[in-house]
């Protein structure tokens, strides 16, 4: 039986990130012949002193709602635990803690433990209804309910990808919200604690919900489809809509945004200026690394042109060499044309018979080794105005060779 607390999508997305992110692993653990794993040590030491400074901080200042402190609140805690099914072996420590400003509330996981943040700002805007904080208890209890803190590193090699990624965390607070709504008396109860989030601590009151449900249909835009495509929260507006009605169908995204937010990478709950800010950055990273190899490319196959038409002059001055004893004179008199068919120009050394190929790219000098049985073999190298990088791969095995 499928639980009316969890946004469909978020069943399939969750799936679909998650055997990607282990098929993900496993190429990159394999790939990396195991090296990948010790820099996921690292990360996660990083992480834990990272992490233990957050929690060190909200135990020591923060406020642990009990009994003794802060009553009403867990008392409100308490009961939206025993509506969502949460055992009291599995409650979260339960905190407020001094907002400086900010209107929210965040659960997170240390070390196998649950814990939730209420801001202080957010209940303070919530006292004139006080079943509003109810809302923000049950959306971070959703949060740790359906495990969302557990299965991050399974999926972490899979939550840039375009559309994916945004899409799965937009499910996931789409779930939340709905358990969120379940501990509040009514619907609007729950639109009225997430308008504080859109109006602020004090005009929220002023709202006038049905409006601002309707106001979902500005959502309908281009730009407007491909923000929210890009980012991990979907508009307040429909959230707002989804809690009040949850059986009418969201206003349809322009079709034109998937394509432009297929190449947006998500990047986190910023959304899509930071995404497109991380695309541009990869293009200017392909570009910088990608342009120099493609240049590299179009030389080294230049180069192997030349390589390759010279062949029949080294073969002529071989032959020369083996029939006389003696290095020739000059190109002509071993019957060698001084300029080769692409062009480049052939100079040869009368004393040691290196010939040099002289091509619009830069040269390529061979030099000639004489076997036992009389046997000229020649080696290539770079020459004046050639990197390593844009020889031939034959030239670069003659030199590998050399230095054996």
């Amino acid at each position: 039986m499928q639980d009316p607390l969890v946004y469909p999508r978020e069943r399939t997305l969750g799936a679909i990130t998650l055997v990607l992110g282990v098929l993900a692993w496993i190429v990159i653990v394999v790939g990396t012949v195991g090296i990948a794993l010790a820099y996921l040590l690292l990360g996660f030491l990083f992480y834990l002193f990272a992490h233990s400074g957050l929690i060190a901080w909200l135990r020591g200042n923060g406020v642990l709602l009990s009994s003794q402190q802060l009553p009403d609140l867990r008392e409100r805690f308490d009961a939206c635990c025993a509506r969502l099914a949460i055992a009291d072996a599995d409650k979260p420590e339960a905190y407020l803690l001094q907002g400086n400003g900010m209107l929210n509330a965040f659960a997170t996981r240390f070390l196998g433990r649950h814990y939730v943040v209420l801001l202080s700002d957010i209940v303070d805007a919530m006292a004139d209804q006080p079943g509003g904080v109810d809302f923000y208890i049950g959306h971070e209890l959703g949060h740790v309910r359906r495990k969302h803190l557990t299965g991050k590193l399974w999926r972490a090699p899979v939550l840039w990808l375009p559309l994916l990624g945004a899409a799965y965390s937009r499910a996931k607070e789409s779930t939340c919200d709905r358990h969120g709504r379940a501990c509040c008396e009514s619907p609007e109860a729950a639109a009225r604690a997430m308008a504080v989030l859109a109006a602020g601590a004090e005009r929220w009151r002023a709202i006038d919900l049905p409006a601002y449900e309707a106001q979902a249909a500005l959502t309908r835009g281009f730009w407007m489809s491909y923000h929210e495509l890009t980012s991990g929260y979907p508009w307040l507006t429909k959230r707002v809509a989804r809690i009040l009605h949850p059986e009418v169908a969201p206003p349809r995204r322009n079709g034109l945004a998937y394509l432009f937010a297929l190449f947006t990478p998500y990047v986190g709950r910023g959304g899509g200026a930071a995404g497109l800010a991380v695309a541009l950055a990869l293009v200017g990273v392909v570009a910088a690394v990608g342009i120099p190899a493609y240049r590299d490319y179009e030389v080294r196959s230049r180069l192997t042109l030349a390589y390759f038409s010279s062949e029949a002059a080294r073969r002529s001055l071989a032959s020369y060499y083996s029939e006389h004893k003696e290095v020739p004179t000059s190109l002509e008199a071993a019957g060698v044309p001084a300029t080769l068919a692409d062009g480049s120009q052939l100079t040869l050394d009368s004393d040691t018979m290196v010939l040099t190929v002289d091509s619009p790219d830069g040269q390529l000098v061979f030099r000639p080794d004489e076997s036992d049985d009389g046997t000229v073999t020649w080696h290539c190298s770079a020459g004046a105005g050639v990197r390593a990088a844009e020889l031939p791969s034959a030239c670069r095995d003659d030199e590998d060779a050399t230095k054996r």
